[in-house]
């Protein structure tokens, strides 16, 4: 009779994932050893982590911030390209749609229900800054070049979400400004309100930040000229969409940094839109 080694226990600790029992997983996460399923691992800068502690790195991790307090991104200016494709795709439109222009202009007897005798529409105040002449194609195309360059600037300075809010009130604006010193029937489309508002912001944030502004101001002038001396072109919505955007553009600028700032300038900013809104509705109902 021989007598051999007694033989290993059956191995009962079976690696399996916490989220996930009835799965067994051999791939440990690199930050607390637990064991991942497929579903449960994510690639990490240095192996594999477990979709716990990603959650838990992105809460512990601050998220890097613009100059001004915005999301920092890289890549694209999305916004900026986003505002493009609009306008691009409601030029297009504005060809094949009969009647698709006079559905969305703006004139200031739109919002002057006493004087049109039809309900008031005051969204075209917004989307008349996505239109333009569809027998001139410069108006478009100075437009949308003047937005990539000055948004190209500006949205990673702001941040897509500040950056957005400058171009809807600079629009806002603009129609503003025509209803106050336009004629009541006198149309127009455009985003050259938006533009100049971009405009004014820029000469704001330069001035803030120590640059030269000097070009700037010559380049803001020339456009404001143009605007007097070439016939078809609304200088009221410049002017009102250059003195809303430098507006913003202070709010956004020159809040307080610390913890309230979000908040300072998120509501500076929603009381420029209330002042703006307010004096539409004054002079609507005036």
């Amino acid at each position: 009779m021989s007598y051999g080694m007694p033989a290993e226990p059956p191995q009962t600790d079976v690696p399996v994932c916490p989220r996930h029992p009835d799965r067994v997983s051999y791939v440990r996460c690199q930050r607390c050893g637990r064991p991942a399923c497929p579903e449960c691992q994510r690639t990490a800068s240095v192996g594999i982590q477990c979709v716990d502690c990603v959650r838990e790195t992105s809460r512990s991790t601050p998220q890097v911030r613009t100059v001004y307090g915005g999301a920092a991104t890289m890549g694209r200016p999305v916004v900026t390209l986003t505002l493009i494709g609009i306008c691009a795709v409601a030029y297009l439109l504005q060809w094949v749609i009969p009647g698709f222009t006079a559905q969305f202009l703006y004139a200031p007897l739109y919002t002057l229900p006493q004087l049109s005798g039809v309900p008031a529409e005051p969204w075209r105040m917004i989307t008349s800054a996505f239109l333009h002449s569809p027998n001139f194609l410069l108006h478009i195309a100075f437009n949308l070049y003047a937005l990539w360059i000055l948004g190209r600037h500006l949205e990673p300075l702001l941040g897509r979400l500040r950056f957005l809010a400058l171009y809807l009130l600079s629009g806002f604006g603009g129609s503003v400004g025509v209803l106050l010193l336009s004629a009541p029937n006198i149309p127009v489309v455009g985003a050259s309100g938006a533009i100049f508002g971009l405009f004014g912001a820029l000469f704001i944030v330069q001035r803030q930040r120590g640059g030269e502004v000097r070009s700037l101001l010559i380049l803001i002038g020339i456009n404001a000229v143009l605007g007097f001396v070439v016939a078809g072109i609304a200088w009221q919505a410049h002017l009102g969409g250059l003195l809303v955007g430098a507006l913003s553009a202070v709010v956004l600028a020159y809040a307080p940094r610390g913890k309230n700032r979000n908040l300072v300038q998120f509501t500076g900013l929603i009381a420029i839109f209330l002042v703006l809104v307010a004096v539409t509705a004054l002079k609507a109902f005036a």
